[in-house]
C-alpha cells in the first residue's frame, strides 16, 4: 500500500458490529490510513455522505439496525449521493448465491469476504484507490454530467502509452460516455470493434444498449438472449430484455423476464414493483399477489419496510380473490387478513383508518355483503384525495367501481392519471396500466364473478350472442383464468355450429386454448376441454 495515498484517503466505515469495526480500524491503521470515520446506521451514513466527501466507503453488507447495506448502496446510487470518484467496498462473511448475485448486480468497486488479512485488504484497496485516483478528473466530470468533456479527457488518456495498464478501464468508460453523449452509432461501432478483439461481457452489454438506442430491437434481443445463458450476465440481460419488451408492449414476456431477474437477485425491491405493475397490466393476479408478498419479505430491515407494502399484499389478495373460486377466495381472504395483522404488529402507532375501511369494504363485497361495503365507503370523503398515495387512490377506485359508484371511481382514476403526468417517477408502464384500468372499468361495469355468472346464465338459456359478449368481457379482465377461458371456448364452439368463425373469433379461440393448456385443470374441466377439442378437430 502506498503510504502517501493511504494518508490522503478519507474513509467512512459503515458497520454495526463493534468487533468488526475494531478489526477494520486495526487493519487500516497498519496500512497507513488515519482519516477514518465510523457510522453504525444507514440513515446516519447517508447524512454524513451528504455533508462530507469520502474517497473510500467500506460498508457491511448486513446492517441489521435499520437497513441492509444492499439497500443503502441502492439509495446512494439512485439519489446520486455517491460520486463516481468515491470507491465503495462491501464486506461480508456470507458468500451464498443470493449475496453473490446481489453483488454482481450492484457492481461495487470491490467485495471483501471475511475473514481477510491485513495484507489481502491492502492489496485490494490499493488497486481500487489507484484506479479512482487515475480517473479522478473523468469521474468528477461524470458526476457533474459533463459527459462530452469527460469523453475528451478519456480519449486523451488513451493516447498515453505509459498508462496502458489502465486502458481496459478507460475503454469501458469511453463506451459508457459515448452512450451518455447520445452518440449511439459511434458507441455501436466502438463496442463491435472491442468485441472483434475480445468478447468482453461489458462490451456486449454496451453493444446491446447502443442497438436499443438505435431502435434495433431485433439484434439487441438476439445478443441479450445469448448473454442470458451466462450466469454472471443473466440479471442484466433479463432487465434489458424486459426494457425492450415493454417498449414493444409485449407485457407478458416483459413480466416473465422481470420475474426471472428477480428470482436470481430477489433483494431488488424496485424490480419487484415493476413486476407488480406488469402483473396488473397482464391481469396476472396470482403473480401480483406472490410478488407483493416477496416485497414484504425482502424489504425487511430496509427503507422499503413501510406500512403500505403490507396493505398492498392485502389489496393484491383481494384482487386475486375477485377472480378465484369460492374455495380459493376463503384462503386468499385469510392470507390478506394475516398481512393486515402483521402490519398492525409491525406499526402499532400508525393509523391508516381510511385505507383499512376501503380494504374491509372490498372484503365485504367479496363475501356478497354489498350493503356493508357501501356503508363503509360512505364514511370516506372521496373529494379529499390530496394525502392519498397512488395505491390508496387505486384501491378506492376499485372499491367504488365494485359497489356501482362508477362516476366516483372514474374521478379517482382521473386523479391518479393527473398525478402521473406531474410525477414522472411513476414511470410509463404505471401510466399505461392506469389508462388500461380506466378503459376496462368504463367498458365493463361488473365484477369478474358477476360477469362469469351472468354469461353462464345466458349460455344455459341458449342466448349465445349475449353469452359470448359477456364471456369475452370476463376473459378480457381474467385472461389467465382457465375456467373463464374454457367457458368462452365452449361458447365459441356452439357458435361455430351455426356460422363460420371470423378471424377475430379464431384469434380469441387460440388465446383461450393457450390459457387452458398452460393451466392446471380440475378433472371436470379436463373432461370438458377434451370434449370441445374433439369438436374443433372434427370441424377441421
Amino acid at each position: 500500500m502506498d503510504r502517501n495515498l493511504a494518508k490522503s484517503t478519507n474513509i467512512l466505515i459503515i458497520d454495526d458490529q463493534v468487533l468488526a469495526q475494531g478489526y477494520m480500524k486495526y487493519a487500516l491503521q497498519e496500512l497507513g490510513f488515519d482519516k477514518i470515520t465510523y457510522i453504525d446506521q444507514a440513515d446516519k451514513a447517508i447524512d454524513k455522505i451528504e455533508q462530507e466527501e469520502f474517497d473510500l466507503i467500506i460498508c457491511s453488507y448486513h446492517l441489521k439496525k435499520e437497513q441492509e447495506g444492499y439497500h443503502l448502496y441502492q439509495t446512494l446510487i439512485k439519489d446520486r449521493l455517491l460520486s463516481p470518484a468515491s470507491a465503495f467496498v462491501f464486506i461480508s462473511a456470507d458468500t451464498s448465491a443470493d449475496i453473490v448475485h446481489s453483488i454482481i448486480e450492484l457492481q461495487p468497486d470491490e467485495f471483501l469476504v471475511k475473514p481477510f488479512t491485513v495484507n489481502e485488504i491492502g492489496k485490494r484497496l490499493s488497486r481500487v484507490l489507484k484506479r479512482k485516483k487515475i480517473f479522478r478528473e473523468v469521474y468528477q466530470l461524470m458526476d457533474k454530467q459533463l459527459y462530452e468533456l469527460a469523453l475528451e479527457n478519456i480519449e486523451a488518456f488513451l493516447t498515453t502509452p505509459d498508462k496502458s495498464e489502465y486502458f481496459p478501464i478507460a475503454l469501458k468508460l469511453k463506451g459508457e460516455l459515448l452512450l451518455a453523449c447520445d452518440q449511439a452509432e459511434k458507441a455501436r461501432d466502438f463496442y463491435q470493434a472491442i468485441i472483434n478483439v475480445q468478447n468482453f461481457a461489458w462490451a456486449q452489454f454496451g453493444l446491446a444498449n447502443a442497438l436499443i438506442a438505435l431502435n434495433n430491437d431485433t439484434e439487441a434481443e438476439k445478443l441479450l438472449l445469448r448473454l442470458a445463458f451466462k450466469a454472471d450476465a443473466q440479471i442484466k440481460a433479463f432487465d434489458l430484455l424486459s426494457e425492450i419488451q415493454i417498449r414493444q408492449e409485449d407485457y407478458d414476456m416483459a413480466l416473465e423476464s422481470t420475474i426471472l431477474a428477480s428470482e436470481i437477485s430477489p433483494r431488488n425491491i424496485n424490480r419487484h414493483k415493476t413486476a407488480v405493475t406488469l402483473s396488473r397490466i397482464t391481469h396476472d393476479y396470482a403473480n401480483q399477489f406472490e410478488i407483493s408478498k416477496k416485497i414484504v419479505r425482502y424489504a425487511k430491515n430496509s427503507v422499503y419496510d413501510q406500512p403500505d407494502i403490507y396493505l398492498n399484499v392485502a389489496r393484491a389478495g383481494i384482487d386475486y380473490a375477485m377472480t378465484a373460486s369460492d374455495s380459493e377466495t376463503n384462503n386468499l381472504v385469510k392470507q390478506s387478513n394475516e398481512y393486515l395483522r402483521r402490519f398492525r404488529k409491525q406499526f402499532p402507532k400508525v393509523q391508516l383508518t381510511e385505507q383499512l375501511l376501503v380494504i374491509n369494504a372490498r372484503m365485504h363485497f367479496l363475501q356478497d355483503e354489498k350493503d356493508k361495503a357501501q356503508s363503509l365507503l360512505e364514511q370516506i370523503d372521496e373529494l379529499s384525495l390530496a394525502d392519498d398515495s397512488m395505491e390508496d387512490l387505486l384501491d378506492k377506485a376499485k372499491a367504488f367501481h365494485e359497489i356501482g359508484l362508477f362516476e366516483k371511481s372514474m374521478n379517482v382514476l382521473n386523479e391518479i392519471e393527473n398525478r402521473c403526468k406531474t410525477e414522472p417517477s411513476q414511470g410509463q408502464i404505471f401510466m399505461h396500466y392506469i389508462h388500461q384500468e380506466k378503459q376496462e372499468r368504463q367498458a365493463i361495469r361488473h365484477s369478474p364473478k358477476e360477469l362469469n355468472n351472468s354469461a353462464v346464465e345466458f349460455y344455459q338459456k341458449g342466448d349465445l350472442l349475449n353469452a359470448m359478449k359477456i364471456f369475452r368481457q370476463a376473459y378480457r379482465i381474467m385472461p389467465k383464468n382457465p375456467a373463464i377461458a374454457l367457458n368462452l371456448l365452449q361458447a365459441i364452439a356452439m357458435q361455430s355450429k351455426n356460422r363460420e368463425l371470423s378471424d377475430n373469433a379464431k384469434s380469441v379461440m387460440n388465446r383461450c386454448i393457450y390459457t387452458i393448456e398452460n393451466s392446471e385443470l380440475t378433472d371436470e374441466q379436463e373432461e370438458r376441454y377434451q370434449k370441445v377439442s374433439r369438436f374443433f378437430a372434427e370441424l377441421v
